[in-house]
């Protein structure tokens, strides 16, 4: 039985500035808090424009409209074919804020010109590029 899921990233933009949050990923590696965008799973039937927003909302608070899907990739987990949407999400509220969920523990709001120097995934600063973010 072929299995699929909707991933949801969220690249929340405020003026010149994106958030950033740090979620803790494992206790078995050198860093196991790794700096990311906002992200998460869309629910059965939900779209994955109200997903982003949702998702953000959740572990943010910030209320945000998504915008345009800036790249998208698949992965395979086991039997179940995961494909992800990235969307450029638009908040007009203040930085301030923010209030985060549980699963995170920290944020902040970055220029494109320091992606480098918190996002370690180097596949999705490449998508970033071709998405002329930075």
């Amino acid at each position: 039985m072929n299995q699929y899921r909707i991933l949801v990233k969220g690249i929340v933009q405020k003026d010149d500035k994106f958030l950033t949050v740090e979620k803790w990923y494992d206790d078995n590696i050198a860093n196991p808090y790794q700096w990311e965008f906002v992200d998460g799973v869309a629910e059965f039937g939900e779209s994955p424009e109200a997903a982003v927003v949702r998702v953000i909302q959740e572990q943010t608070g910030l209320i945000t409209v998504a915008g345009r899907v800036l790249y998208t990739w698949t992965v395979m987990i086991g039997s179940e074919c995961n494909l992800g949407l990235a969307y450029l999400c638009l908040t007009e509220m203040d930085e301030d804020d923010v209030r985060l969920s549980e699963e995170l523990n920290d944020a902040q709001w970055i220029t494109p010109m320091e992606f480098d120097e918190y996002i370690s995934n180097k596949r999705m600063l490449e998508d970033l590029q071709q998405a002329d973010l930075y």
